[in-house]
């Protein structure tokens, strides 16, 4: 009977896959605000934008 201490590659990898994953997930959520946030600033620009050309305010 022989007990080895230490850890296989198939006991690390579904780990290191779980821990990938998460960072990606978290990376693509943080994708997804910063992308709101420049949505939101350009949407403003445009309003800008128009109320200036339908005011004549150049």
């Amino acid at each position: 009977m022989t007990v080895t201490s230490g850890y296989s590659m198939f006991e690390v990898l579904p780990t290191l896959m779980f821990i990938f994953n998460g960072l990606f997930m978290l990376l693509g959520i943080y994708a997804l605000f910063l992308f709101i946030k420049l949505a939101i600033r350009g949407i403003q620009a445009l309003d800008i934008y128009l109320d200036e050309k339908r005011n004549r305010r150049l």
